[in-house]
Order: structure tokens, then sequence, then C-alpha cells
């Protein structure tokens, strides 16, 4: 299994690409690709499904 499962099927729900979820996020889209190279902690995936819902609400 792919770490940060959840992340990544909540970016594929979402419908948006990784590097406007990375941008919502202020953090450069390599960035972003590095954090999902490791199990995140919760705190940081919270941080990133809250951008995830923020980006899906301001469509």
């Amino acid at each position: 299994m792919k770490t940060n499962a959840e992340i990544r099927l909540a970016i594929n729900n979402s419908g948006f690409f990784t590097w406007e979820i990375a941008q919502k996020l202020d953090v450069h889209e390599n960035t972003f690709y590095r954090w999902m190279r490791t199990e995140m902690t919760d705190e940081k995936k919270q941080m990133i499904i809250k951008a995830i819902d923020e980006v899906t609400e301001d469509e």
C-alpha cells in the first residue's frame, strides 16, 4: 500500500491536481511530492485535507 493513501484518494476524488493543492498550502509542488514519499503526521494530513476541502469549496 502506498504511503498517505487517504491523501492520495482525497486528491483523486476532489478532481483537482496535486499542484493546485500545493498552491493552496503555499508550498512548492515538489515540496508536496516530498511530503507524500513518507507517511505524514496526523496533523499534517489534517492540514492537507482542509486545503483540499477549501479548494473544492472555492470552485
